[in-house]
């Protein structure tokens, strides 16, 4: 690594912006304690430290104690702390401002460490009062460094009404141009009786709202919102403590995939729900899962249709079933025995032979309008976009348009996850993400997409102004000329 370019002379020989599309910050307990108390009151702040503190209580823990409930090994030593610098980095905008030259990042987009969690407050007066104060304090705490850095709201999904009131809100009275929504929202199970007791982030007794498909609420409202307001919806939420990850000991075996697990969930009901058939120009980013995920799911979802679209599922519709010639094949080469019962197997009669779960659309693509396969390579590489870290060599996947359906290429976005355990030096996140291009897995010109192009469609194209203003408003506005005359 020392032998090659730093990042900042790799900035100057690639010739055009560098967008950090996740960064993080790291929250300083007393500033940010004192703003919600004086916005929200005592409860803000205690609720703030409750969900802050389900890590803390879990780490007091014996294993054996977490294995009674099987709450999750979590992160310990999860930030920077040799690194004294890039410790304080994380925690002070102002040295962060100062530094990005040295990084090579020409705009970041930041976002919350602890306040990641603040939309999953469970009471609705409390949740609401304590996203408002975080919001007025982001803007408080970075609003001179707008040139160069810019924060992530904290837009909480509960309902579709509590979301356009805070959509409203941090533009109209904070300015604020990033939001990131909580996703994954837990909605209690009718037919779970009692109270359950929380494990990890989902609490028993409740199911995960991904708001495209089988919500209780109509999500259209926040989309159309957001279109109107210039704002693109990213999510951040994770899996770690769920499912699968859910080790007392490990925390690598709960970390490891959990980004990907929020991300595809997400993806898939705002896909199959026909959402982005429905806000054509409304683009989804799914952070710091990394993009293989992404890749799968989009042949994935390709697959699936060429096998369940309606056309499809009358190959295996059991009304297509040639009960003579099932007869006849039964008697010849299954024996009288096995002949005589066929008649009353599930092949012919029951759930395994008709039934449908009683849904009155058996096309599962049919919210999507899709026609061809091609529709879903439009629909997936135009709305959704995916945040990757610089360290990832999964990231060579997205260009790869000889491996994907339809020589898709798969939109990326840099995230440099600065503040967090897993970058020992802020100073060599570029490096790593440029080592593609040295090993000769992505060209320059897929590089700009990552650490430029991409970023910049993802959030000045429904929003012109976004970058108005900035160190790279210039650069931006020639960019996006060039984009709108040759489109894709």
């Amino acid at each position: 690594m020392s032998q090659r370019p730093s990042s900042k002379d790799i900035r100057k020989r690639i010739g055009h912006p560098v967008i950090d599309a996740d960064g993080h910050w790291l929250e300083f307990g007393p500033s940010i304690n004192d703003c919600l108390k004086e916005v929200a009151g005592q409860g803000a702040v205690d609720a703030f430290r409750r969900r802050g503190g389900y890590v803390q209580k879990s780490l007091g823990m014996t294993p054996e104690e977490r294995a009674q409930t099987r709450r999750a090994q979590e992160a310990f030593w999860g930030v920077p702390a040799k690194n004294t610098l890039d410790r304080a980095t994380a925690l002070l905008p102002r040295l962060l401002y100062e530094r990005l030259d040295e990084f090579g990042f020409d705009f970041t987009v930041l976002y919350p460490t602890a306040g990641l969690a603040i939309g999953y407050i469970p009471e609705d007066e409390l949740r609401r009062a304590s996203c408002r104060a975080f919001n007025l304090y982001i803007a408080r705490q970075f609003g001179e460094f707008s040139d160069r850095m810019t924060p992530a709201a904290a837009i909480p999904m509960h309902t579709p009404e509590e979301a356009v009131d805070e959509l409203e809100y941090i533009v109209k009275e904070l300015g604020l141009k990033v939001v990131v929504m909580t996703s994954l929202v837990p909605r209690p199970i009718p037919a779970v009786q009692g109270k359950a007791p929380e494990v990890g982030r989902l609490p028993l007794g409740t199911w995960p709202d991904v708001f495209g498909i089988d919500s209780p609420y109509d999500y259209d409202p926040v989309w159309a919102k957001c279109v109107e307001l210039g704002l693109m919806p990213t999510f951040h939420a994770g899996t770690r403590g769920t499912g699968f990850r859910t080790s007392p000991t490990n925390f690598v075996f709960n970390h490891i995939g959990h980004f990907a697990v929020a991300g595809e969930a997400v993806a898939k009901g705002i896909f199959l729900g026909g959402v982005t058939r429905r806000f054509p120009t409304l683009k989804f980013a799914f952070l710091e899962g990394g993009v293989g995920w992404a890749c799968s799911l989009y042949s994935d979802l390709i697959g699936h249709w060429k096998k369940r679209n309606r056309q499809a599922l009358e190959e295996v519709n059991p009304a297509n079933l040639d009960r003579e010639l099932m007869r006849e094949l039964f008697e010849r080469f299954g024996g009288g025995h096995l002949a005589a019962r066929l008649e009353h197997s599930s092949i012919f009669e029951g759930l395994g032979a008709t039934g449908t779960g009683n849904v009155k659309d058996l096309d599962d693509f049919s919210a999507c309008s899709i026609e061809h396969p091609e529709d879903i390579r439009e629909l997936f590489t135009r709305n959704f976009y995916f945040g990757c870290e610089a360290d990832d060599p999964i990231n060579a996947w997205a260009f790869n348009s000889r491996v994907n359906p339809y020589q898709a290429r798969i939109r990326t976005l840099l995230g440099s996850d600065i503040g967090h355990f897993d970058v020992v030096n802020m100073n060599e996140v570029l490096q790593e993400a440029y080592e593609l291009v040295d090993d000769g897995l992505i060209t320059e010109s897929d590089f700009r997409e990552f650490v430029f192009t991409n970023p910049l469609r993802f959030w000045a194209e429904g929003n012109p102004a976004f970058f108005k203003g900035t160190a790279i408003e210039q650069a931006a506005a020639a960019q996006l000329r060039d984009l709108s005359s040759s489109p894709g």
